[in-house]
């Protein structure tokens, strides 16, 4: 005997199709209705070493089911808060439209889709793809601005160009600050051998960035670190998944040792998500082909929904 959904159905985890969360998929762009909009972004043309990001998008969404018993929500007994309950507006929207080899063509495309999600009223979620897919969810921003932008990564990223390439992973946050829209960046978790050469620091450092490495906030704490963050300006939150640790987030393309655990950017954004408001979120670089157990990609969805999360419950 079978049951229907709103008759008690289980509908455990691994039944089912795999959008973000086991959220409603939501194909037809003009009908979205939705408090968030996750979008994949299954780009990876960008990469400097080792390629296979363009399958983060469905590794974070296989993995992201594990959280997903009924859309009865999430009880955090710490907080003794409930997040994602019933009546969470979240929709998958697949995935932005990749054309293999074409870099603008691609990043065209999921600047199209972030701003869908935008005209739609949605907080968008982009699940990357290499870090060179921020550049397009930022100019989806142009007439939405200003923000501020909190960067949690290993590296700066902030190469202006590379034997002529400017919109590669190693350019995202040359790019973003070089938009009027753009007033500032929070780049925190900055460490060891990085993308960027001295001069990027500089010009950084010049167009206003604050760089932080892992043990400069482990010292300072989450509540200063957040309290470093401008508090009277909208947020868009990128996280790359090798600013964590790579004992934690070993399947992505350019790890680096001596990252953040869980909790500490748990904290961290938890503050920013209940003092700040949050317009945008990607998170970044998770290569399911470098991660045997699956563990990256379970990191990426539970940082995801716990952000998601304290978004949606935070006042105002």
């Amino acid at each position: 005997m079978t049951h229907g959904y709103d008759s008690g159905r289980l509908n455990l985890p691994f039944v089912g199709i795999a959008t973000f969360g086991k959220y409603d998929y939501v194909p037809d762009w003009g009908a979205i209705d939705a408090d968030v909009a996750v979008l994949g972004a299954p780009f990876d043309f960008g990469t400097q070493w080792r390629p296979g990001a363009r399958f983060g998008p469905r590794a974070i969404r296989e993995a992201s089911t594990l959280f997903a018993f009924g859309h009865a929500g999430a009880y955090d007994h710490e907080d003794d808060v409930t997040y994602l309950g019933p009546g969470t507006r979240i929709v998958d929207m697949g995935d932005a439209d990749i054309i293999h080899t074409d870099t603008e063509a691609s990043h065209a495309n999921i600047e199209v889709g972030v701003r869908v999600a935008l005209a739609a009223g949605a907080i968008p979620v982009v699940l990357g793809g290499d870090h060179s897919i921020n550049i397009p969810c930022i100019r989806a921003f142009a007439e939405q601005g200003p923000i501020h932008i909190v960067q949690i990564d290993a590296h700066l990223d902030f190469v202006d160009e590379r034997h002529g390439v400017r919109h590669g992973h190693g350019n995202p946050m040359r790019r973003a600050a070089e938009q009027d829209h753009v007033t500032g960046l929070s780049q925190f978790g900055i460490r060891n051998v990085s993308s960027t050469a001295k001069e990027g620091y500089d010009d950084a450092r010049r167009f206003g960035s604050d760089i932080q490495s892992v043990r400069q906030i482990r010292a300072m704490g989450a509540e200063a670190a957040a309290a470093r963050v401008p508090d009277d300006v909208n947020l868009y939150i990128t996280i790359d998944i090798d600013a964590f640790d790579p004992s934690i987030a070993p399947g992505t393309g350019t790890p680096s040792h001596g990252g953040f655990l869980y909790y500490e950017v748990l904290e961290f954004l938890a503050i920013l998500a209940k003092r700040n408001r949050i317009v945008g979120v990607d998170l970044v670089e998770v290569a399911p082909d470098y991660d045997r157990d699956g563990t990256t990609a379970i990191l990426a969805a539970q940082v995801l929904l716990n952000l998601i999360g304290r978004i949606l419950h935070a006042p105002g």
